[in-house]
Parts: C-alpha cells; sequence; structure tokens
C-alpha cells in the first residue's frame, strides 16, 4: 500500500535460485529489503528486486531510487537505529531496524551482502548465498567482516 501511495514502480524478476537455509529468516531479509526500498525512496521512484543463481549460489540484487547517499555512509546504514545523518531514529519514521535485520540474517545464513550508493541516488544492495554443499557440513560459526572503500561501497558481511 505504501508502495502505491508514493507512485513507485517494482521490477520483479525472479530465476531459479536454489536455497538451503532458514526461510523464515530468508523471507524477513527479502521482507526488509523490500520495506526498506519503499520507505527511503521518492515519489514516483523505481525498485528493481531479482533472484539468480550465480555459480551454484543464490543471489537477490536489489535496487531504489532514493535520496542521495553519500558513498562513506553505506556501511553505517546496516547499523541498528540510526539515521543517514548521523542522528538516532524516532519511531514515527521507522524503527531503524531494516538493514540491520537484512545484515543479521544474512549472517545467520553464511550469505555476503554488497552495498553500493547509486550516483543517481538510492541503493544497490546484492545479498548472496552460500552454494549448496553436495554434502551439508556442520554449521559454521558466523564470521563478521564489515569494510566500506572510497567506491560507495561496503562489504557488510
Amino acid at each position: 500500500p505504501e508502495a502505491a501511495r508514493q507512485g513507485l514502480s517494482l521490477d520483479a524478476v525472479t530465476r531459479p535460485a536454489p536455497l538451503l537455509r532458514d526461510k523464515l529468516l530468508a523471507g524477513r531479509l527479502v521482507a526488509n529489503l523490500v520495506s526498506n526500498a519503499v520507505r527511503h525512496n521518492v515519489l514516483g521512484g523505481k525498485i528493481k528486486i531479482s533472484t539468480a543463481a550465480r555459480d551454484g549460489r543464490a543471489a537477490l540484487p536489489t535496487g531504489n531510487t532514493g535520496p542521495t547517499v553519500p558513498p562513506e555512509a553505506v556501511g553505517r546504514l546496516f547499523q541498528p537505529f540510526w539515521r543517514l545523518d548521523g542522528r538516532r531514529v524516532h519511531h514515527d519514521s521507522g524503527h531503524g531496524l531494516g538493514l540491520s535485520i537484512v545484515r543479521a540474517s544474512a549472517i545467520a545464513h553464511g550469505a555476503a551482502i554488497t552495498a553500493r550508493a547509486r550516483q543517481s541516488g538510492g541503493l544497490s544492495i546484492e545479498v548472496t548465498f552460500p552454494a549448496i554443499p553436495d554434502e551439508l557440513p556442520p554449521a559454521p560459526l558466523a564470521r563478521v567482516a564489515s569494510r566500506a572503500d572510497a567506491g560507495g561501497s561496503a562489504r557488510v558481511c
């Protein structure tokens, strides 16, 4: 309903992308990416989301139009309770948890997130899940690595 109120267009392309993970957590990850793309967009803006398999890995690229995001701020957007301008959020503008939940879900799945500020405004975010092994090993401990580069992208996990 919010997307319709803002006049947003949605371009969704789904291709098979096998994923052997927690369906509820993966669903929450997708829901939060889409919700964030709607909430932080411009009137008449666009949202793109797709699924694909690349080298045996499920990939979920998303993107939206929106306000310009300074490249150095991209990594900070995945921290809970903070706005783009560095202030704490107020509940009337959301809880500030959308992308931090995406990050936590990605970590739980052993997935990698790459986020880039789009030159025209908004973000491009891709979540890439691990390949499905022939034999399932014991669940690995999640590792967290966060870095931002000068090109306006961040590898969040």
